[in-house]
């Protein structure tokens, strides 16, 4: 049988693969631009599978076709400039600069400064079976081994690189336009209090979201006192407060109190209108977790089985056990955490796919939970389980880089679709609630005549609504505003509102404006 002919096409690196699925060639080999992943293989299949399943939730986001494009080309952008950064860092061209790139990828990887030198053990003792061969193979190893990468230099060259970094941010603020701050305090783990500084901004046609700084807060965090480090460090890396548009705060009382907030003494100091916003994930956050006493209940009594099941090594091995004997799809139960991203429906998900093993397990234990087996209980967990999982698709749609503000207030504004969800429950079709959906015809199936108070979930979705209904007041005020900043000829924008952006004349702007309007009625 004649050796099957493989086309150079298929081979070769294709750059629609960039476009698509977020690939670059570099040295031979195919590396994701969003997690540096390597893949050797020039197959599209292997591409298109690590996109679709390592990074599941951008390809939800970014649908194929011009937004993935766009997005793709942004993160493109940044890995070229990060790429040019280190030629600077490197130019010099000898083993002392060959420290910057392996610095870089300790810190990159979250590694301890200390793995400089297993790193340089590894290299050495690789370098003496693969270049065992080589004429200059001394010369090579005698590189190697004058190559400084003590925990001492890697953070040196860390600091070096961080300063260069925060150098090029500023310029680049300096020169663009207009800038946003998004601002935080909050304590780590040692009880210091970090307060943190994001700036967004344009370089070029290139919407770039960096932290700034992490300014630690030694005794109190009021307002003034935050404001205060705010300033000091604003001054020495001599921001131009004058290009401020907006500030997006977590909503906390130091932050926007109306006499002693930080945002008060912001606009005292630049002495004109800024825009200040609690942070809309935040406030949506919120609404997810006004579940009510009732929902609150079954939320209790599931953390508290996970905790007796996972927190208790032996429970938690014996049930890995069972789960493995059945074929279960999760290997085990979550933890559930307040602060972890998206971890409450994913604790009740994983509970819910388990339940039949879990009251099996229970039983083993002679731990009586009743409740588990309550017809009353079950319709509010998965009702609970189903509309948790509708907040999380609508968390995951708000994240990413590149949003903005207006299409972050159409994605939370849309989500008042909660009243299809009310008119769902009530009317017993429960199309937009796969599990309650489920368990309400495995009850039917079992017992025709069983009554099951769906009225009292439609309750709970009206009270879901009216929280989403009651926050995001300064998102709904600034409407107008924010849709004349992509529809601006159907806008009738007065003064007021454009007083928050710097440099813009009214006059100038109702005579660009009326431009566009006639330009439109011309191409109609």
């Amino acid at each position: 049988m004649a050796k099957r002919k493989k086309d150079e096409e298929y081979r070769t690196f294709q750059q629609e693969w960039t476009e698509k699925f977020a690939f670059v060639e570099k040295a031979g080999s195919t590396v994701c631009l969003i997690c540096n992943d390597k893949i050797a293989s020039m197959k599209r299949s292997n591409k298109k599978r690590h996109f679709g399943t390592c990074h599941a939730t951008c390809a939800l986001k970014y649908p194929a076709g011009d937004s993935r494009k766009k997005a793709c080309q942004e993160l493109l952008c940044r890995v070229q400039a990060s790429q040019q950064q280190l030629c600077v860092w490197t130019q010099q061209g000898d083993w002392n600069s060959a420290s910057f790139p392996g610095a870089l990828e300790i810190v990159r990887n979250r590694k301890p400064f200390t793995d400089g030198e297993y790193a340089k053990t590894f290299m050495l003792d690789v370098a003496n079976e693969l270049f065992n061969n080589f004429s200059d193979k001394d010369k090579i190893i005698k590189r190697i081994k004058d190559m400084p990468l003590s925990a001492r230099t890697v953070h040196d060259r860390t600091i070096m690189m961080a300063n260069q970094i925060e150098a090029t941010q500023v310029k680049d603020i300096n020169a663009a336009p207009f800038f946003s701050l998004a601002l935080d305090e909050s304590t780590d783990i040692s009880h210091l209090s970090q307060f943190s500084v994001i700036a967004r901004y344009a370089v070029d046609d290139t919407l770039c979201e960096e932290s700034l700084a992490v300014l630690p807060m030694k005794e109190t965090t009021r307002g003034e006192d935050l404001f205060k480090s705010f300033i000091e460090f604003v001054k020495e890396q001599n921001l131009p407060m004058d290009k401020l548009v907006s500030v997006c705060t977590d909503g906390a009382p130091c932050m926007v109190g109306k006499s002693r907030g930080f945002v008060a003494f912001l606009r005292e100091h630049v002495k004109r209108p800024i825009l200040s916003f609690h942070c809309i994930l935040h406030q949506e956050a919120l609404c997810a977790q006004m579940c009510g006493e009732q929902l609150g209940e079954v939320m209790s009594l599931v953390i508290q089985v996970v905790n007796f099941i996972v927190a208790q090594a032996l429970n938690d091995r014996q049930f890995k056990t069972l789960m493995e004997e059945v074929r279960n799809n999760y290997p085990g139960l979550l933890l559930h955490s307040n602060v972890h991203w998206l971890s409450r429906g994913k604790v009740l998900s994983h509970f819910a796919a388990s339940l039949s093993e879990i009251r099996t397990f229970l039983e083993m234990k002679n731990v009586e939970h009743p409740e588990l087996a309550n017809t009353e209980w079950l319709l509010k967990f998965y009702y609970l389980v189903d509309i948790t999982e509708h907040l999380n698709q609508l968390n995951v749609k708000m994240q990413g880089v590149g949003n903005t503000v207006l299409s972050l207030q159409q994605a939370v504004f849309a989500f008042e679709k909660l009243e299809i969800f009310i008119a769902d429950t009530e009317t017993g079709r429960l199309l937009h609630f796969e599990k309650l959906g489920e368990f309400k015809d495995a009850c039917t199936a079992s017992d025709p005549a069983q009554h099951l108070d769906l009225q009292q979930l439609a309750g709970f979705t009206s009270n879901l609504l009216q929280s989403f209904k009651a926050r995001f007041g300064e998102f709904r005020e600034r409407t107008r505003l924010f849709k004349f900043i992509t529809h601006p000829h159907e806008c009738a924008v007065d003064s007021a509102d454009l007083s928050y952006i710097p440099s813009v004349s009214v006059r100038d702007f109702e005579l660009q404006a009326a431009d566009l309007k006639a330009s439109d009625k011309m191409g109609e």
